[in-house]
């Protein structure tokens, strides 16, 4: 009777209290499906306020760095950038001026070819014309031979000279010369053989060569007074210098 008065009471204890009776493994059981919520809340808890120990930033303030240090390779990058980018312009001006050099050079080449072309077409008979000036100065002092009086034929007005000291032969070779060399004279003008006579002109060395001086009281100093032979151009350059006589009164 009294073992069945206590396990009733033992039973009806349970009853009241059924958490306070528990085996081990079942209190073991409930603590380890606690604590699980305990350590969530203690995490979430110490990384909001927990101080870090090395002086660093929080997580937070390290997500700040982060961007700065990106924008400071990003400057980096593009000072180098911009660096290579003055390297090419000075490049490119460089063979820019390189180019610009060269068409001159090229330029300057094909006009330099051209005024030698055109001097070698201009002057390719110059040594035969400086051979052939001189058959036309001996024309021209076979004609200064025969003086001007006789250079034609008589007639009933010249009174003073005799009919004799004509002598039409001679008339007729020097209108034969005269004809000869002004056909020279002419053909050789046609290709850029011109003869000049530079009496009365004044004294220029480039075309005229000064074989002696002497005064002349009515002409003026420095002055070509006498042509002692002509002179010749070829296509405006001088081919022989006039050889001349200047005034010199002082």
């Amino acid at each position: 009777m009294l073992r069945q008065a206590i396990f009733r009471s033992a039973r009806a204890a349970t009853a009241l209290h059924p958490r306070a009776i528990q085996t081990p493994l079942r209190a073991s059981a409930a603590r380890t499906q606690l604590a699980p919520q305990h350590a969530i809340s203690f995490r979430a808890y110490s990384s909001e306020n927990a101080p870090v120990k090395d002086g660093s930033a929080a997580p937070a303030q390290k997500d700040g760095e982060q961007p700065q240090a990106e924008a400071k390779a990003e400057d980096g990058e593009l000072a180098a950038l911009k660096k290579k980018l003055e390297t090419k312009e000075k490049e490119a001006l460089d063979f820019k001026d390189r180019y610009l050099r060269s068409v001159a050079d090229f330029r300057n080449l094909q006009d330099r070819t051209t005024r030698d072309m055109k001097a070698a077409r201009d002057f390719a008979i110059q040594k035969f014309a400086k051979d052939l000036i001189d058959s036309v100065d001996n024309l021209d002092r076979a004609l200064a031979m025969v003086p001007e009086s006789k250079r034609s034929a008589p007639t009933s007005a010249s009174s003073d000279i005799s009919a004799e000291e004509y002598a039409k032969d001679l008339a007729s070779l020097y209108e034969g010369l005269k004809m000869t060399e002004d056909i020279l004279v002419s053909t050789l003008a046609k290709h850029g053989l011109e003869r000049f006579s530079p009496e009365g002109q004044k004294f220029n060395p480039n075309e005229h060569d000064a074989t002696f001086m002497a005064p002349q009281p009515d002409k003026e100093d420095n002055h070509v007074f006498h042509v002692q032979q002509k002179g010749f151009k070829l296509n405006g350059r001088v081919l022989r210098a006039a050889k001349v006589g200047v005034v010199k009164n002082a």
